[in-house]
């Protein structure tokens, strides 16, 4: 599919996501980029990760991950960041978390409105998160229920409809996603951390022929347009 330039007209971003490191894993590139411009960019979590670090109990995985978070956060220039108290690992499609949602968009009021994937399948072979899919598919049923919804909702995923050209923005995104020391030196001891990051962004930043092959994040229109 031929990509469309990411849209201009807009001032304010919120971010919704399930886990700490999920903005980071996909679209730390184009909000550095944003906020280099001006614009505000609000980062809401549904849950602190507590169950993502193994070995390290909650109690202590929960605010870890949460300092990591608002630290991966500030390096992009986000500096709104909101935690929810849903069970990390356990996230589902509930009416409380719509609720939740909704009434984030409804207190923010950004121009658009981000979230993570919510399709099976990252590519074949490579499922995704079922609290990925059951959060996204929440986000997009709190913006349908809204009266007055935000200009646009777009996912972070594979089979883009719209591209944001992020040269310049590729090392703040890894070293954003770096943040996360403590997360990515348990999930692969065996590869530095910095290498871990580096080689994830350069995934999700790959050049697009449609932007003269510069490295571009992709984003999946789901509502809007207006």
């Amino acid at each position: 599919m031929t990509l469309q330039p990411f849209p201009t007209d807009w001032r304010t971003a919120l971010v919704l996501v399930p886990h700490p490191d999920d903005p980071e894993y996909g679209i730390g590139a184009a909000v550095a980029k944003w906020t280099s411009t001006g614009r505000t960019v609000h980062y809401a979590l549904a849950s602190r990760g507590e169950a993502g670090i193994e070995g390290l109990p909650p109690a202590e995985a929960g605010p870890a991950r949460e300092r990591e978070q608002i630290r991966a956060a500030a390096v992009v220039g986000v500096d709104l960041v909101e935690f929810w108290e849903f069970p990390d690992s356990r996230i589902r499609d509930t009416a409380e978390l719509r609720a939740r949602i909704a009434d984030t968009i409804e207190v923010v009021a950004p121009d658009v409105v981000l979230t993570i994937f919510s399709g099976p399948e990252w590519a074949p072979g490579q499922p995704n998160q079922r609290d990925h899919i059951e959060f996204a598919t929440a986000v997009t049923a709190a913006y349908d229920a809204l009266a007055d919804p935000p200009r646009w909702l777009f996912e972070n995923g594979p089979d883009g409809t719209h591209g944001e050209v992020v040269d310049g923005f590729v090392d703040v995104a890894v070293e954003s996603l770096a943040a996360h020391e403590r997360y990515l030196s348990v999930l692969d001891p065996e590869t530095p951390v910095y290498e871990q990051a580096r080689r994830q962004v350069a995934e999700t930043t790959a050049g697009r022929p449609e932007f003269g092959g510069r490295p571009t994040v992709e984003f999946i229109l789901v509502r809007g347009g207006r």
